[in-house]
């Protein structure tokens, strides 16, 4: 099982004196550090503890060794998705009910764009290219050739052609060829 309570505080913009103070009772930033990094056991009571300050489930705070997690990928800008320097691991909502098959990725929106806020995160489940039919008008994410993402409304795909038209108003339609994967939104979480 791998600790999750350093992904988590992350993702849900914490700081550890954050964590320590929202604990009941209070405790230090130094013990939360220890708790997260393994430096220390983690026992129930403080997965109980630790839970209850981040406002997540305490099973939330462990995960499987052979558990894919969701990861964030890309940012979506006012210019388009931007790649991550390094994929980070995304929050699962807690009536999320996980399937089979490959972990979900998850495009961060950084800008408004088209729909999309400024701390919303697209959820995407990656298909076979051979599945495009069923991506038809219907938002997704790309890879492209260095590193580089496209992300927008699948409007077409002829032959190992997949066009895709981008959110933001008065874009130009991109067209990526041959892409190793296609990844499908199925959902969205808007912080309110």
């Amino acid at each position: 099982m791998t600790n999750r309570i350093r992904d988590i505080r992350k993702a849900k913009g914490l700081t550890l004196a954050d964590v320590a103070a929202a604990c009941e009772p209070p405790t230090t930033a130094q013990t939360i550090g220890r708790l997260e990094t393994g430096m220390r056991q983690l026992s129930l009571t403080w997965m109980n503890r630790i839970a209850a300050a981040l406002g997540v489930e305490p099973a939330s705070l462990m995960r499987a060794e052979t558990a894919a997690p969701a990861q964030i990928v890309a940012e979506l800008a006012a210019s388009g998705p931007e790649a991550l320097t390094a994929p980070r691991e995304a929050l699962l909502p807690s009536d999320f009910a996980a399937e089979d098959g490959p972990a979900p990725l998850v495009l961060a929106v950084k800008d408004s764009v088209g729909e999309y806020r400024p701390g919303d995160l697209v959820w995407l489940r990656p298909l076979d290219p051979a599945d495009t039919a069923n991506a038809i008008n219907r938002d997704c994410l790309l890879p492209r050739p260095g590193g580089r993402f496209a992300f927008g409304r699948l409007i077409d795909r002829r032959g190992t052609l997949v066009g895709l038209l981008p959110p933001g108003a008065g874009q130009k339609q991109v067209v990526v060829d041959n892409p190793a994967w296609i990844a499908v939104a199925f959902m969205l979480v808007r912080p309110l």
